[in-house]
């Protein structure tokens, strides 16, 4: 008996490894930046100095100390790659040293430009593990520098002399967000969002805080807060029930308000510091020329100057790339490859083997990121754009030419509605036929998560030959559409459902679930769960074929961390939509490992049956059941984190910056 089990091993150790799938990197398609704020000021020597802080996925966040002369930068990179997003930043104007909060690891990074060789230093973390996204950074007269933090609404101090942080913890226990500004005179006051936005005013001594004036509710409109130092460095709170000058521990009422300093970004009603543009102390300003405004590539500063005699020039800048992640991938009607980065939003294209990829620049004027990408029967492609769900409209047989009037190319015609924020999921239904005989003409359809702070998501639907448009919000109470499916039989569109609010909330709902939508008569023909017990987030859908759909059910991220153990295993469930029933269930194993971030793409066709991955298992799907095998398994020290499209055998994904591809033997 042994001897025939020895042989049988040496006969099977001779047979051919089954082949395995092949692995490509395609290159790294966007290199791009983010959060960028410069910070003019005066430099060691007495002259004008310009620096500014940029983040970036590979290579981390960095610092540039700007030659005003020439352009070129001396960049100086975080210590830590997990230091990406530069979200707090701020240069004293007393010591002309700039601090930056890193995220995601909430630390406080210091570059001095008296000290460049010490580079970009670590001085620790902010608030301990908890408060990983600075939200703003101020400085008190006598040099404390106030460093507000999400998601606790916390505030912490740190003394520059010693090196010391002072946690004063959370300053509400609802909102998550806290922008603190100091006076000239010592006031310090921080605003809170977003889920009831207001002002509190802080004991610098002691950190006791009290909330003053109004707080307002994000849904109402008529409501706004501007909370802003004044040019004449005292702190100003303009409201809807009033304006009024910040001093001490209260508000006093004022008929007249100064100009802010600095400028400052609105975000919903709600108005916070965004960058600093001030002047140099030479008088020179700088501005960006191909910013936010432009190309948002952050290469070409314009120097102007408040001297009606100084000449403007353009100042080309030198600082290197390393990558942007990116968010979605998706094949257009011209059989290329398109895709967005995050943070900023940029639109790559390629030929399917990688060639000729370029990067194309902005789609929208959002630079947040791409969340869907869509096709129409006539080769129209459709982008949906995180903030504000705006849509942009592109025909790839013309040249890219971004704007918003009636020859560009991409066209961003803007919002659907005032609620939605993120696209999450995008489909386009073709022209349908009611009852009366009437037509609809094809139409595109978006659901969409809600601003900030609220609840409620929205269905939105857009006829882009004359840019008609609607929107339905509350398909089920305080939920949001997360996926889409078109069912050619029975012509009707298929909502997968998730308790997912805006950003900075809590979920109220305790489940999801579906909703089978008439696209032509616009209405709701069934709510409910199809029979799936304790039925989570919808967040994906694919056609399994005979009228069947495969459906992820799980939660996102955020919503499974407010969830903890509540949130339970993300499952796979084949349902009958006719029907309204489910035919079968399973789990997904804790063995495949964690879901990718942007669960809504982890479902989805592929050659010969329907498709999934998580960060570490591509896998599939075996028809007509909900059975699973592991199609790769990435080995150690490797992920994935954005699934794209198919094209015959070969799968694109995304790794962080880099464009892959997997190929079935």
């Amino acid at each position: 008996m042994k001897r025939l089990l020895l042989l049988l091993a040496m006969v099977t150790s001779a047979l051919p490894a089954a082949p395995q799938p092949v692995v490509r990197d395609l290159g790294i398609p966007i290199k791009a930046i983010n959060w960028v704020r410069l910070h003019p000021g005066r430099g060691p020597d007495g002259q004008p100095s310009l620096l500014a802080s940029m983040g970036q996925n590979n290579g981390g966040l960095f610092v540039i100390d700007i030659d005003l002369a020439t352009g070129h930068c001396r960049q100086f990179n975080a210590p830590s790659a997990a230091q990406q997003y530069p979200t707090g930043s701020f240069r004293s104007p007393r010591t002309g040293v700039l601090y930056v909060g890193s995220h995601t690891d909430g630390h406080h990074l210091r570059y001095d430009p008296a000290h460049r060789e010490r580079g970009l230093e670590d001085l620790g973390a902010i608030d301990g593990a908890s408060e990983t996204f600075p939200t703003g950074i101020t400085e008190t007269p006598d040099g404390m520098i106030w460093v507000g933090g999400y998601p606790d609404c916390a505030l912490t101090r740190f003394d520059p002399a010693t090196g010391e942080f002072k946690r004063f913890g959370k300053m509400d226990d609802t909102d998550k967000y806290l922008y603190p500004i100091a006076g000239a005179d010592g006031t310090l006051a921080a605003l809170t969002k977003v889920v009831h936005p207001h002002l509190i005013l802080i004991d610098p001594k002691t950190g006791a805080h009290q909330t003053v004036g109004p707080v307002i509710n994000p849904e109402d409109k008529a409501q706004h807060l501007l909370f802003y130092k004044g040019l004449d460095g005292l702190l100003y709170y303009e409201t809807h029930a009033g304006n009024f000058r910040v001093r001490g521990n209260q508000l006093e009422p004022v008929t007249h308000l100064p100009p802010p300093l600095p400028p400052f970004i609105a975000a919903g009603n709600i108005t916070v510091p965004f960058r600093d543009t001030l002047p140099l102390p030479d008088g020179t300003i700088a501005v960006w020329d191909d910013g936010d405004e432009g190309a948002g590539t952050f290469h070409t500063l314009r120097l102007l100057s408040t001297n009606p005699n100084v000449t403007p020039r353009l100042l080309h800048l030198d600082w290197q790339g390393g990558g942007s992640n990116l968010f979605v991938l998706q094949f257009g009607s011209d059989g290329l490859l398109y895709g967005s980065s995050f943070l900023p939003e940029h639109i790559f294209r390629c030929a399917p083997d990688g060639s000729g990829m370029v990067n194309l620049g902005r789609c929208s004027l959002m630079l947040g990121e791409a969340y869907t990408i869509g096709n129409f029967s006539d080769g129209t492609m459709a982008f949906g754009s995180y903030p504000h769900s705006n849509i942009s409209l592109f025909d790839p047989r013309k040249p890219w030419h971004f704007g918003t009037d009636a020859d560009a190319n991409p066209r961003d015609i803007g919002r659907l509605d005032d609620v939605g924020i993120r696209p999450i999921a995008m489909t386009a239904v073709p022209a349908l036929t009611r009852a009366d005989g009437t037509t609809v003409p094809e139409r595109l359809w978006v659901g969409n998560l809600p601003d900030y702070g609220t609840w409620g998501g929205t269905l939105t639907w857009l006829d882009p030959k004359t840019l008609a448009h609607g929107s339905f919000r509350h398909l089920m109470p305080d939920c949001s559409p997360f996926a889409l499916l078109w069912l050619p039989e029975p012509k009707q569109l298929l909502v997968g459902i998730a308790i997912e609010g805006g950003t900075g909330t809590r979920a109220k709902a305790e489940h999801g679930g579906f909703v089978i939508w008439d696209a032509a008569h616009d209405r709701a023909l069934y709510t409910g769960d199809f029979g799936i017990k304790n039925i989570p987030d919808v967040v994906a859908l694919a056609p399994s074929g005979h009228g069947l759909v495969y459906a992820l059910l799980g939660h996102t991220r955020y919503t499974a961390e407010q969830l903890g153990a509540k949130a339970g295993p993300t499952r796979i469930a084949l349902v009958d939509p006719v029907k309204r029933t489910v035919v079968a269930e399973t789990e997904i194993p804790a063995t495949f490992g964690r879901m990718t971030e942007q669960i809504q793409f982890t479902l989805f066709t592929g050659p010969d049956a329907v498709y999934g991955i998580t960060e570490q298992v591509l896998y599939r799907v075996k028809p007509g059941t909900c059975e699973l095998e592991v199609v790769w398994r990435a080995p150690e020290g490797d992920h994935m984190d954005v699934p794209g499209p198919w094209h015959g055998k070969t799968f694109y994904f995304a790794t962080g910056w880099r464009l892959r591809t997997l190929t079935l033997p």
